[in-house]
């Protein structure tokens, strides 16, 4: 018999699972204050749904053996983009929509077979609040989608605060964006486009410089793949190259909206213009959040716009007005990052009730509800006890703040 878990899975202690939850319930916390409310996503969808129209591929997914094709989700938008657009969709809109749960994904192990891996997962999604990042009204003020981006990105912050993440941990959060690096992009020949673009976003120097360009294109490619830091500087380069630009401004806008609120809580803010996220999902604005960790950078959030994720899912009348933004924690990561900094904190200790024999066993019960309804945590000895001091040495053995030891016709 087996007597490790399954590659990519691991068994949970105690202490792991309350401050998973203890995670999971502060930022719901923060969702629900912000107007959000919580859906629960299916663990097993079908493979087009989870394949997101191309954005997961096909290797990441963990298929099922079915009459029909299945899987187990390795994420929850797309999940939640489907029901929003259907079982939701006379709901008004914007809809604002909250869940947490495990999410699965398949790779590639040491030994070279399958490896899934189970993540616990906490996120937001806010659907039919702007379509894609156009010319806002033309006071410097962002559009409906820069609107929706800006909320996103503020209930990030307001999330980090709740959690404890601090200047102490060197928060970052890159920014990127689907739309401005297209346009950019359009400067390269159609053919070699989609090379570029992997080689943008893979960082992939050695294969921008075997692609087919003249040295002028070549070059601006390479400044490009260089190109990151503080959002004014990176605007103003990108501003050179593309003169002036609606989805520029609508950045801006977005960007000062969060910008102060960030500095505050001593978040870096860094515009990558080739950044995108692990997931080919987005069509907008991306973000993912990273700490310091010990030994290395952790993740601990990422997400962007998936206008046309939601337009794959939507009528043809509603095609065009689609629109989607979110963003999920890797709640275990989080946990793992906040417990290295102060240890892993151990619950209070229960009060054991003992009992001298069958006749007392209602009455310690009822003592130990007593004590429940207190708010004290209290557990029970599993078989009698003969003497007030045996009890007391118990509770020594096993740690108890005290012991109760109720006798025959006790009260």
């Amino acid at each position: 018999m087996a007597l490790q878990p399954a590659a990519g899975a691991r068994d949970l202690n105690p202490r792991q699972v309350e401050g998973n939850r203890r995670l999971c319930d502060q930022l719901a916390e923060v969702y629900r204050l912000w107007g959000y409310q919580e859906v629960a996503p299916p663990t097993i969808e079908r493979l087009e749904t989870l394949a997101a129209g191309g954005g997961i591929a096909s290797r990441e997914l963990v298929r099922l053996a079915a009459d029909e094709p299945l899987g187990l989700r390795p994420e929850m938008t797309a999940s939640i983009a489907r029901a929003a657009c259907t079982r939701l969709a006379a709901r008004p809109r914007p809809l604002r929509l909250w869940s947490s749960g495990v999410v699965f994904r398949s790779g590639v192990g040491d030994a070279g077979g399958q490896r899934i891996e189970e993540q616990l997962q906490s996120g937001v999604e806010l659907l039919g609040s702007g379509g894609a990042s156009g010319p806002g009204p033309g006071d410097g003020s962002a559009s409906p989608a820069g609107v929706a981006d800006a909320e996103l990105l503020r209930l990030l912050l307001a999330c980090l605060r709740r959690v404890g993440i601090t200047a102490a941990h060197q928060p970052r959060l890159l920014l990127g964006h689907h739309g401005v690096l297209t346009a950019l992009l359009d400067q390269v020949p159609g053919e070699q486009r989609t090379a570029a673009r992997q080689a943008l976003t893979g960082f992939d120097p050695l294969e921008l410089a075997a692609l087919e360009l003249p040295e002028r294109q070549r070059q601006g490619l390479q400044a490009l793949m260089r190109l990151r830091g503080k959002p004014a500087a990176v605007l103003y380069q990108l501003e050179q190259q593309l003169g002036p630009c609606a989805l520029l401004d609508d950045l801006d806008a977005t960007l000062k909206a969060i910008a102060p609120v960030a500095a505050a809580q001593g978040v870096t803010l860094q515009l990558d213009p080739s950044f995108q996220p692990h997931f080919d999902l987005y069509d907008g604005l991306v973000l993912k959040l990273v700490c310091q960790g010990a030994d290395a950078p952790v993740e601990l959030a990422s997400g962007g716009r998936y206008d046309a994720l939601v337009g794959r899912f939507s009528s043809e009348q509603e095609r065009s007005s689609a629109s989607g933004m979110g963003f999920g924690f890797a709640v275990e990561a989080l946990r793992e990052l906040l417990d290295a900094e102060v240890g892993e904190s151990e619950p209070q200790p229960p009060v054991l009730v003992a009992y001298a024999n069958a006749l007392a066993l209602p009455a310690a019960l009822d003592r130990l509800e007593q004590l429940h309804g207190a708010g004290q945590r209290a557990e029970l000895l599993g078989e009698p006890c003969p003497t007030r001091a045996d009890a007391e040495a118990i509770a020594a053995e096993r740690g108890c703040a005290a012991s109760i030891w109720v006798e025959p016709g006790a009260a």
